[in-house]
């Protein structure tokens, strides 16, 4: 019995890699969380600088929500836990979302 090593393939694999998905966790406006609580929510999680916390601050109380950080899904997600825990831990009502990055 023979066997023929000389097998050669003429196949070409293409390879696409995609750019996984980024997700912004957004805080939404409401009447009961205080700013202050909300400026250090974003100090002390998002590692944002005091000013610029202050900002996106303004930016939930004047337009209705405001995008604190974008991260992958997993990263986005264990923020919103964080956030939301943090937040009913001292009884304030804060919701926060995430939406897919456009």
């Amino acid at each position: 019995m023979s066997t023929n090593t000389d097998i050669s393939i003429d196949e070409k694999i293409k390879h696409k890699t995609a750019t996984p998905s980024k997700f912004k966790v957004v805080f939404l406006n409401d009447d009961k969380t205080p700013m202050e609580w909300v400026v250090k929510i974003l100090v002390e999680l998002y590692r944002h600088s005091a000013g610029t916390a202050e900002q996106i601050t303004m930016t939930i109380h004047n337009e209705g929500s405001g995008i604190a950080g974008v991260y992958s899904h997993e990263i986005a997600e264990q923020k919103q836990d964080e956030t939301i825990s943090a937040s009913r831990n001292f009884g304030f009502p804060l919701k926060v979302t995430i939406e897919e990055d456009s």
